[in-house]
């Protein structure tokens, strides 16, 4: 039975290593007893005893082996977890970053870009010249003043106005002013259209003026061109052409680049080509 012997003392020391016991130590009275046991190896030994007090040794060292990995996977998790909220952490901060890369880009663009209002446009020909609203842009609003509408003062738009009613006052206009109604009071628009109305005031357009049959004008007429219908006292200073209609009555001078009169048509005035590109002075020497 040596076998036993010797494989018991190697087990016995192995497991001192790993589970120290107060059971198994250095001292002289264990050495003893180890000198007992050796002694009495010759003797019969009882093989299921010894085979019992190897199972109870296999527990101890089965138990410290598991203490030992447990401690070692605790060991090994938490730095994996460490792992993974560092790279949330760096995620994190990347994203951040480009966030601010990106308000960065947005604010500079936005501090880049100006806006053209009208206030600025306004600011900005101040210094070369004052346009009037009839030079300016129109909008596509149309503001219409119905036949039982009377309005008393000046009235302006950005767009084109369309008179059925009564005004007593100023019209100034970017668009189109059309009269059907009553008007008194000066006018500045892009273009002039009285069609059977009545005007007593200025007629100041930058465009055509129109002056329809039945339409009655008591005062000047300053425009680009003009096409004259209806019955106008007052003088058309004109630096395009002028047409006089058949059934038009003009009581005042026309000063034009180049005038028509149609048969029929009433002139009680002068007619001057002043704006003409013939140079009258040359031609008589």
């Amino acid at each position: 039975m040596g076998f036993f012997k010797e494989f018991k003392d190697d087990f016995s020391d192995a497991v001192n290593e790993l589970v120290p016991d107060a059971n198994y130590d250095d001292s002289d009275e264990n050495l003893e007893t180890s000198d007992e046991m050796v002694d009495t190896l010759d003797e019969e030994i009882d093989v299921d005893n010894e085979l019992s007090k190897l199972d109870g040794l296999f527990e101890q060292v089965s138990k410290k082996v598991d203490n030992n990995e447990t401690i070692a996977v605790t060991d090994k998790v938490e730095p994996e977890k460490d792992k993974k909220s560092d790279k949330k952490d760096k995620k994190a901060d990347k994203k951040d970053k480009k966030d601010k890369k990106a308000d960065k880009k947005e604010n500079n663009t936005m501090d880049s870009f100006q806006t053209f209002t009208p206030q600025d446009a306004a600011s900005d020909n101040a210094s070369t010249s004052a346009p009037t609203m009839s030079t300016a842009a129109a909008s596509d609003e149309n503001a219409v003043i119905t036949k039982g509408m009377t309005i008393t003062g000046n009235l302006e738009s950005t767009g084109s106005i369309n008179v059925e009613g009564t005004i007593n006052g100023d019209i100034t206009c970017n668009g189109k002013l059309v009269i059907t109604g009553l008007v008194e009071g000066n006018s500045n628009s892009a273009e002039f259209f009285a069609d059977s109305a009545r005007v007593v005031g200025e007629v100041n357009t930058s465009g055509t003026a129109k002056v329809g049959v039945g339409s009655v004008v008591v005062g000047n007429i300053v425009a680009t061109s003009a096409v004259i219908a209806g019955a106008v006292k007052g003088d058309i200073d004109v630096q395009g052409p002028v047409v006089v209609d058949t059934s038009a009555v003009v009581v005042g001078n026309i000063k034009s680049r180049s005038v028509q009169i149609n048969n029929g048509a009433v002139i009680e005035g002068f007619c001057s080509q002043t704006y003409s590109d013939v140079d009258v002075e040359g031609v008589f020497g």
